[in-house]
């Protein structure tokens, strides 16, 4: 009988650490996504700035009252704006930053091709 009590015991406490170990990945994956706005280029993951620490505060809370990933970018982005996130959603507002890297690839391949094409004439 014992040994039942013992192995409950220790599956709960297993399950929590789990649940645990999983908040804290998800607020290492939010906090990484989101941009200091007081540090240049550091995410708030990295910063220890006061407004950071205070972002990962709220992104604790949020999650301990049960908000998923996305809820919790829709409260930033409407408290702090779009800006707050690295990568932004695919929108109207957006084409122009997911867009141009793939345009400007096929403008460099297309004038490396005309070099060769050139060279081999």
């Amino acid at each position: 009988m014992n040994i039942m009590k013992y192995f409950f015991v220790g599956l709960l406490f297993f399950n929590f650490n789990f649940l645990n170990a999983q908040d804290e990945d998800l607020r290492t994956e939010i906090t990484k996504n989101l941009r200091c706005l007081i540090c240049q280029g550091q995410s708030v993951y990295d910063s220890d700035s006061e407004f950071a620490n205070s972002l990962k505060i709220i992104v604790e809370q949020k999650i301990n009252e049960g908000s998923n990933k996305e809820q919790i970018y829709q409260y930033l982005q409407e408290k702090y704006g779009e800006w707050i996130l690295y990568e932004p959603k695919f929108k109207k507002n957006t084409y122009f930053l997911w867009l141009l890297p793939i345009f400007i690839f096929f403008i460099g391949g297309t004038m490396i091709l005309k070099i060769f094409i050139i060279k081999k004439n």
